[in-house]
């Protein structure tokens, strides 16, 4: 074969091969992108065709004794195709204010991309039924978030609740997809909020920014082992007594308490007169005293009353390492109803606390403890 013969086959060949190449290579790419598009499809559809039969509807949100940063018809307009989370609270619950830095920083992030955050500020005590008391606290945590008054207990009995605070994510059609009971458990409740609004944003046609970083705060580490939380009202108390004044409990009565030579840990004891509440104690003599031996690196009081009382650690005025952010030279001035940290320390370690007040009228609810 002559060799012009030779060279036009091979370089036949060349070309033979060079196109089918591209053609493999253009087809490969629209296969590709065929099967990009079919992924998007197939996510649609799959987020189309989840079976919500096991998932319970929210609530209707009944009973309202008021709202703040919001009004009746304003709520019910924002929660139409949103993704939300109710957020079931109450002001004076140390648990609960914890909880609030992570709720506030997921509206900022969240809002503009179809998050409604509802408080719902179910109040424990009588005094967090005032609305003033209430609005309060909402402007000290920076709440931007619509929150409602459950004054009655009714949206926390129609959500079937127990616990402060417990959070509730439904999806745009208002499916309760997740929820969460105390503090804790951050990073798994903004994930399930992304994941709900790629839902929405995929049902609706909408493009919404790839998931942010995380919400990351110094999450409080909790004592392992602390005294438990300790309860003056007598009907708080029935089965943790943990009063451990002889006295003992007197509902609806004046009370004369002394103090024993031997205090047990765990147990809160009282000096003076003392009005016995359902919900608290409340001094009647012109003073009195509270003595409890704990164990815990965060002591909190719940109180509602104004005015000035003293704190002791070990029968000393409390130093600075352990005083809380709300005791300033040995000292609690009490300027609303509600918690104030009173002891604050690194690590946990056992104490006496003595609570000191020279007029009648103060009046005690809990020590929470961290």
């Amino acid at each position: 074969m002559k060799s012009e013969i030779k060279t036009a086959i091979i370089l036949g060949i060349v070309i033979v091969v060079v196109i089918g190449g591209l053609n493999g290579l253009f087809s490969s790419i629209e296969t590709s992108q065929s099967l990009g598009i079919n992924d998007d499809k197939e996510q649609d559809q799959a987020i189309q065709n989840i079976d919500k039969s096991r998932f319970k509807k929210a609530p209707a949100l009944t009973g309202i004794a008021g709202y703040i940063n919001t009004s009746p018809e304003k709520l019910q307009d924002e929660l139409k195709g949103k993704v939300v989370l109710y957020d079931i609270w109450t002001y004076s619950c140390i648990n609960c204010v914890r909880t609030l830095p992570y709720i506030t920083e997921w509206n900022e992030k969240y809002s503009d991309e179809g998050l409604v955050i509802v408080g719902i500020h179910s109040p424990e005590f009588e005094f967090e039924k005032n609305e003033k008391n209430v609005r309060m606290a909402v402007d000290k945590h920076g709440i931007l978030y619509p929150v409602v008054l459950d004054n009655d207990m009714e949206i926390w009995k129609a959500f079937d609740n127990r616990y402060w605070p417990r959070k509730y994510l439904a999806d745009s059609e208002g499916y309760i997809r997740y929820d969460h009971i105390g503090e804790g458990k951050y990073e798994e409740t903004e994930k399930m909020i992304q994941q709900l609004l790629q839902e929405r944003a995929n049902l609706v046609g909408l493009n919404i920014a790839a998931a942010e970083p995380l919400v990351d705060f110094e999450e409080f580490q909790h004592t392992s082992f602390r005294t438990p939380e300790l309860y003056f009202g007598y009907n708080f108390a029935q089965g943790r007594n943990q009063l451990g004044s002889p006295e003992g409990f007197n509902p609806e009565n004046e009370v004369s308490y002394s103090l024993p030579e031997n205090l047990q840990q765990h147990y809160f004891y009282l000096e003076g007169t003392w009005k016995n509440l359902e919900g608290s104690m409340k001094l009647v003599s012109d003073s009195g005293s509270i003595k409890l031996p704990f164990h815990a690196k965060e002591v909190n009081i719940v109180t509602a009353n104004e005015g000035k009382i003293a704190i002791l650690i070990d029968d000393s005025p409390i130093k600075p390492e352990y005083s809380g952010k709300d005791v300033i030279s040995g000292e609690l001035m009490l300027t609303a109803p509600g918690l104030y940290n009173i002891v604050s320390s690194e690590i946990a370690s056992s104490h006496v606390l003595e609570i000191v007040i020279n007029e009648p009228g103060f009046e005690i609810y809990t020590f929470t403890f961290g």
